[in-house]
């Protein structure tokens, strides 16, 4: 099993500049793992409120307050800039998102970080073969983590990836001792997953389909947001950090979030990271024809090359309507984010952003498209007749 590991490990590696790389089931467990290192219980977390509701949970399992910060509307990255000095004074760490594949500041937020004496920890799970300031988003922080079932669709696994090589042994103890041994039902939820996707996607047996992913636990939402249940949210927080109190959020929609991966997933995983830089051309080119189109966000380095984005946020004045027109060409819209963080878990659990109005804008109006299927999500929403959005009235008319 160490000799699997170190092949996938060394293939990450490479793509990190040499930055050490461990792996682990899923992008969720390598970031408790990090957040548990890096932070004492009862520190301040800043973090994106558009996000996986999944993120905030791992967040409060590790006995953290999660902070939502102000973000950029124009393509929901967290804008430091707009982070009052109170909030930074009182932070334990800095959580990034790199939402799609778009880049958090990572070169200020490491400045400020290293200002106030305070770990970065980046969330790639969107941003795999992403760069900002000339070098790979995941090279910034003490520590990133990584998916595997985002670009890599391998469907399990991740990496934490460690600026400093002489903790490996470490994280890897503390990883292995969280683990849970392989079963041999999950395996077989493994490996039915690509044959019950496909049913949903191709023969449109959608309720069927559909009941069986939520009984492989590999689907489980009704909502875009899972029930908070806060009552029971509240009674399991005094046990954190740990991730038992809070496993039935923690495990929605990936159950085997920290199974110990089989030598059949890390061989099917090997394969596709292997093939990932025929993926990224892929969604690189994608995601250049969807940010020219009108709906397109203004936002990027100017002159830049296109980064291979895993969902290209565009920008629509109705997002259900947009939504309908991409399902009736059979294009599945997946990983919205709305309510912001802040309006669904409310002050009990979270502090809110100092600019709640930025987040609400954004998660109301983006429509996550996947690059692959860029010409046809376009010829949909133009037929459909809709408009694009602009987000000059959440920036006040500041930019």
């Amino acid at each position: 099993m160490v000799s699997a590991y170190a092949d996938v490990e060394e293939r990450m590696r490479g793509r990190l500049g040499g930055r050490e790389c461990l792996y682990v089931p899923s992008c969720r467990f390598g970031l408790y793992l990090a957040l548990r290192h890096w932070c004492a219980p009862g520190g301040r977390v800043l973090m994106s409120p558009v996000n996986d509701d999944v993120i905030l949970f791992v967040v409060l399992a590790a006995g953290l307050r999660p902070v939502q910060a102000p973000l950029d509307p124009r393509d929901g990255s967290v804008d430091a800039a707009a982070v009052p000095d109170s909030v930074w004074s009182g932070l334990s760490a800095v959580l990034t998102t790199n939402l799609y594949g778009n880049p958090d500041p990572a070169p200020e937020l490491r400045e400020r970080c290293d200002r106030l004496g305070i770990p970065l920890i980046e969330d790639a799970a969107h941003a795999i073969g992403s760069t900002v300031g000339g070098r790979p988003v995941g090279t910034y922080g003490e520590a990133s983590v990584f998916s595997l079932s985002k670009h890599v669709r391998a469907g399990t696994g991740g990496f934490l990836a460690l600026a400093d090589p002489a903790l490996r042994d470490e994280l890897a103890a503390a990883r292995d001792a969280l683990l849970h041994p392989t079963r041999a039902t999950a395996e077989l939820a493994y490996l039915a997953r690509p044959y019950a996707e496909a049913a949903v996607r191709g023969l449109r047996l959608t309720g069927a389909a559909r009941a069986a992913l939520r009984t492989l636990g590999l689907e489980e939402r009704e909502e875009i947001r899972m029930p908070l249940r806060p009552d029971a949210l509240a009674r399991a927080l005094p046990a954190a950090p740990a991730l038992e109190p809070l496993h039935s959020w923690i495990r929605v929609d990936m159950h085997d979030y920290r199974l110990r991966p089989s030598a059949a997933r890390l061989r099917r995983t090997g394969r596709r990271l292997a093939r990932l830089d025929t993926v990224l051309d892929a969604h690189r080119a994608g995601t250049a024809r969807l940010l020219a189109s009108e709906y397109g966000s203004a936002a990027g380095e100017a002159g830049a090359e296109a980064r291979p984005l895993f969902r290209v946020p565009l920008l629509v004045e109705d997002r259900d309507a947009a939504v309908a027109a991409l399902a009736r060409r059979r294009i599945t819209t997946g990983y919205l984010y709305d309510p912001p963080l802040d309006a669904y878990a409310g002050g009990r659990f979270t502090d809110p952003s100092p600019a709640p109005e930025r987040a609400a804008w954004f998660a109301r109006h983006a429509l996550p498209v996947d690059p692959r299927r860029a010409d046809a999500a376009l010829a949909a929403l133009r037929t459909a007749g809709l408009r694009p959005a602009h987000p000059s009235a959440a920036l006040g008319g500041a930019r």
